[in-house]
C-alpha cells in the first residue's frame, strides 16, 4: 500500500469512527469533520500561553474551527483566512475589517467571510504567529492527515516562502479526542508538516517540534493544479522560462 493510500485508509477509519460515536454534527466523510465540542475546544485553546501570545492568526475555513475564529476576534487578534481552494489572485481574506457590521460569531462564518471581507495577497499580510489547521486525524508527536485535497500544504508553502511563517510560528489544530490517534509509523509524505499544539474539548498535547512546513513543493504539483491557483501560477518556476 503506498502512502497516499495509507493515508486515505486513516482518514476513511477517522471518519467511519466519528460517525458511529456521533462525535460529528452532519457527516464527516470527505470533509474536514465538524467535531462535537468545537467550541470547548476552542476555549481551551484561547487559555494556552501560545494562543495568548499570539497577535496575528491565519485559520482554516471549516466549520470546525468556526469557534476558533470567531474567539480570535473577540480576543482582539488579526484575522486571516484562506479563499477556497485559493482560487482568487489574492487568495487570503482579512477579516477584521467585517467587525464594524458584524459579530464576531457572524464573521466566523465562511459565508459571511467570502461575502464581505476584503481579499488581501501575501505582500499584506503580517509574521504569522499561529496556524490553525484542520484536520481528519493527528497522532500525539503532531503528525497530521487533512481532508486529501492538498490544500493546506499549499497555504503552508506560500506562506514559509513568502517569509510570513518560520520557525517562531506555532502550528497548531483543535480536533475531537477521538481523532486523536495513538499510531507512531503514521503515513507522512516529505512535504507534510507536524503540528506544535494539538487542542481537544478535554485536553492540550504539546508535540515535540519536527518537521517544519517548507516552501512548495513543485515536483508534487501537477500543471493543471498550479494553472488553478493564481498565486501558485505566478510562482511557478517554468513561468517565464520559455518552457
Amino acid at each position: 500500500m503506498s502512502v497516499r493510500e495509507r493515508k486515505q485508509e486513516v482518514r476513511e477509519r477517522v471518519w467511519d469512527l466519528l460517525a458511529r460515536t456521533g462525535s460529528v454534527v452532519g457527516d464527516p466523510h470527505g470533509r474536514i469533520p465538524n467535531f462535537d465540542g468545537a467550541a470547548a475546544a476552542a476555549e481551551r485553546m484561547a487559555a494556552t500561553p501560545q494562543w495568548q501570545a499570539a497577535r496575528v492568526i491565519k485559520c482554516n475555513p471549516d466549520k470546525a474551527q468556526a469557534p476558533v475564529r470567531a474567539q480570535a476576534l473577540r480576543d482582539g487578534k488579526q484575522l486571516y483566512m484562506a479563499v477556497p481552494a485559493l482560487t482568487e489572485a489574492k487568495p487570503f481574506f482579512h477579516v477584521n475589517p467585517i467587525l464594524d457590521s458584524h459579530t464576531s460569531e457572524e464573521a466566523a462564518t465562511s459565508a459571511v467571510v467570502a461575502a464581505h471581507a476584503p481579499l488581501v495577497d501575501l505582500e499584506a499580510m503580517g509574521h504569522i504567529d499561529l496556524v490553525v489547521s484542520g484536520c481528519t486525524a493527528v497522532n500525539h508527536a503532531g503528525a497530521r492527515l487533512g481532508k486529501g485535497a492538498g490544500y493546506a500544504d499549499i497555504e503552508m508553502g506560500l506562506l514559509v516562502e513568502a517569509g510570513l511563517v518560520d520557525d517562531a510560528t506555532v502550528l497548531a489544530a483543535t480536533v475531537h479526542d477521538v481523532q486523536v490517534l495513538s499510531i507512531d509509523d503514521f503515513p507522512e509524505e516529505p512535504h507534510d508538516f507536524r503540528l506544535d499544539l494539538i487542542v481537544t474539548p478535554s485536553q492540550v498535547i504539546e508535540c515535540q517540534r519536527a518537521q517544519r512546513p517548507g516552501g512548495i513543493d513543485w515536483d508534487v504539483l501537477p500543471a493543471e493544479k498550479v494553472a488553478a491557483i493564481p498565486a501558485l501560477a505566478e510562482r511557478w518556476p517554468r513561468a517565464g522560462s520559455g518552457s
